[in-house]
């Protein structure tokens, strides 16, 4: 179990190092758009922060997976990322649905392996 923990988070880590990375330094071009995912994106672009937060926000947490050092919390920043990540490629892109419920169901495997570190969170006091 330890090793299957050990290869998820450090394949999340990566990608999520790689997509950040690849974003802020423009070393990949952006892939054409289409349709409804073309309008969403215009209007995620027309915020000017919502993506570069995201970005950093994977670039923090994709660090933290491959160095293994607050993973606990970088489970818990990442999910609401990976659950948008979901849902935009299960309702407007769905040929990148694979990578999507892996990232996703990465950090749940994550969580749930490092659950003994959230159960304080969920006790009454």
């Amino acid at each position: 179990m330890k090793i299957a923990i050990i290869i998820i988070r450090s394949l999340l880590g990566l990608l999520f190092l790689y997509t950040s990375i690849s974003f802020f330094l423009h070393l990949s071009p952006e892939a054409e758009t289409t349709g409804n995912f073309k309008a969403f994106n215009v209007g995620l672009m027309a915020s000017t922060y919502l993506i570069p937060l995201a970005k950093s926000l994977e670039f923090l947490c994709g660090l933290s997976f491959i160095t293994g050092r607050y993973v606990t919390l970088a489970n818990l920043i990442i999910l609401p990322v990976t659950l948008n990540i979901l849902l935009i490629n299960f309702f407007l892109t769905p040929e990148n649905l694979p990578i999507a419920l892996f990232v996703f169901f990465g950090n749940i495997f994550l969580i749930f392996s490092h659950w003994e570190n959230y159960k304080s969170v969920f006790v009454a006091k």
